[in-house]
C-alpha cells in the first residue's frame, strides 16, 4: 500500500467510530500549500463552520499559508465561527494524518478558542 491509501484507512476507521457517537465532526483536510477545517454535522449532510487559508478574513491574519502558524489561524477562526452557531463540543477528525505539526497547532487553536473535544 502506498502513503495515501494507507492514510484513507486510517480516514475511515475514525469516521466510523466518530458516527457511532453522534457528534459534530471537526474535519480538516491538509495540503502543501493550505489547510482546510469544517464542522460537519452528526448525519453528515451539512457544513455547520469553515475556515481554511483561503478565506479572506483568515488572510489578513497570515504571512505564509503552509505553516503552523497559519494552521493555527484557521483552527481559531473555525472555533469562532463554531461557537456562533451554537457548537461547543465536537469530535475531532483528522482525515488520518498524523497529529503532529499543523494539525496539531489547529487542534490546540481550536481548544484554546473554546471548543471542546
Amino acid at each position: 500500500m502506498d502513503k495515501k491509501q494507507t492514510r484513507l484507512r486510517r480516514a475511515r476507521r475514525t469516521r466510523a467510530h466518530i458516527k457511532t457517537l453522534r457528534a459534530n465532526r471537526l474535519c480538516i483536510h491538509r495540503t502543501p500549500r493550505h489547510i482546510y477545517a469544517q464542522i460537519i454535522s452528526p448525519e453528515g449532510d451539512r457544513v455547520l463552520a469553515s475556515a481554511s487559508t483561503l478565506d479572506a478574513d483568515v488572510r489578513k491574519n497570515i504571512e505564509k499559508t503552509g505553516g503552523a502558524a497559519a494552521a493555527a489561524v484557521v483552527g481559531k477562526f473555525v472555533a469562532e465561527r463554531a461557537r456562533a452557531a451554537g457548537i461547543d463540543a465536537v469530535a475531532f477528525d483528522r482525515s488520518g494524518f498524523k497529529y503532529h505539526g499543523r494539525v496539531k497547532a489547529l487542534a490546540e487553536a481550536a481548544r484554546e478558542s473554546g471548543l471542546e473535544f
